[in-house]
């Protein structure tokens, strides 16, 4: 069975295969590029370490890019075009009743099929995660926001849990559907689905957030992702928003703050005073002549933050890569139910 297994599925495996060759030594020439930049303007620098910092993020960030979505797309293309036609191209061409008609049992068939092909899949998304980690570290170095959404998607071990869930989904859509190119379309749209879903509505409720009062005097105002973040005092904010919204005596300011490394969950906040009251007017630093940063350099306001320490990062890399095998299991033992009942 694992013979035919490899007959069937060898020209995808050797293709992959070239591919990754060609990922690994794209990566491996620019990511040193990368480095020996990193090496030489920023841990080498003298003086104005954070334009270098901010020149080198500049120079790479398009390529960056690209190299994150790669990372992003191979999952999604792995459950798409290994995952979908598993299944549904034996049943679409009826090559699984004569498998059966050799004293394989449709269980044995299932295992040996999601076994083999999937753990092959699994390492890939693997090696190219380990690539892309290795690849874009002095530049997540710097920038330190690795829990930004599409960032924390395309780096470490969560995207091994990615590809386990994508080919366990696009083999049940084969199971399913029975067609190929129909299970193709609804993998695409479960997994493009679930990577929206995951960032916004799930991963925040893993852990409990910290939380913190943060006072408007200790602020600077810097942009998050403009590089230099590693230079930022240790436990130090900054503001990255000031919304300004009435008038008179109901104008009132609403700060948003990050800190290098950290995911803040909560949203952009009011200014408050010691007793945990908002504060508008002039009191609270929104009247119109007045620099909202000149005024929270002698005010006694604060806001109040919810965030995710970066010192959680793996911790949630974890559990993330956690629930998508124990998905990957459960439509796994779905698929195995529905093929001993359902199919001809």
């Amino acid at each position: 069975m694992i013979w035919l297994t490899w007959r069937q599925y060898r020209v995808q495996t050797m293709t992959t295969l070239a591919a990754l060759a060609a990922i690994a030594i794209f990566l491996l020439v620019t990511g040193l590029q990368v480095r020996d930049a990193y090496d030489s303007t920023v841990v080498g620098c003298q003086a104005d370490c954070e334009s270098a910092k901010e020149a080198l993020v500049a120079k790479y960030q398009t390529l960056s890019y690209y190299v994150t979505g790669l990372m992003i797309a191979v999952p999604g293309i792995i459950g798409v075009f290994w995952g979908a036609p598993l299944i549904a191209r034996e049943i679409e061409a009826g090559t699984h009743r004569l498998v059966w008609n050799q004293s394989i049992t449709r269980g044995r068939w299932l295992a040996v099929k999601l076994g083999a092909v999937g753990l092959i899949a699994v390492a890939v998304a693997g090696l190219v995660s380990l690539l892309v980690t290795w690849w874009a570290s002095p530049i997540d170095r710097i920038n330190m926001d690795r829990f930004t959404p599409l960032l924390f998607a395309g780096r470490a071990i969560v995207p091994l849990g990615y590809a386990a869930f994508a080919f366990t989904a696009g083999a049940c859509a084969g199971l399913l559907i029975r067609r190929t190119v129909p299970a193709m379309a609804a993998t695409l749209v479960v997994f493009t689905a679930v990577q929206i879903l995951v960032p916004f509505a799930i991963r925040p409720h893993l852990m409990t957030p910290e939380r913190a009062d943060v006072a408007l005097s200790s602020l600077s105002m810097r942009p998050p992702g403009a590089g230099g973040g590693s230079e930022a005092p240790k436990g130090g904010w900054k503001g990255s928003e000031i919304r300004l919204s009435g008038s008179g005596d109901n104008a009132h300011l609403t700060v948003g703050v990050f800190r290098p490394g950290d995911w803040v969950v909560s949203e952009p906040g009011p200014a408050l005073d010691a007793a945990g009251r908002e504060v508008r007017g002039s009191a609270g630093c929104a009247v119109a002549r007045i620099d909202p940063m000149e005024c929270f350099a002698t005010s006694d306001l604060h806001i109040k933050v919810e965030y995710q320490p970066a010192d959680r990062y793996w911790t949630f890399q974890w559990i993330e890569t956690g629930i998508f095998l124990a998905l990957s299991g459960l439509l796994a033992g779905f698929c195995t139910w529905w093929l001993r009942r359902r199919v001809a």
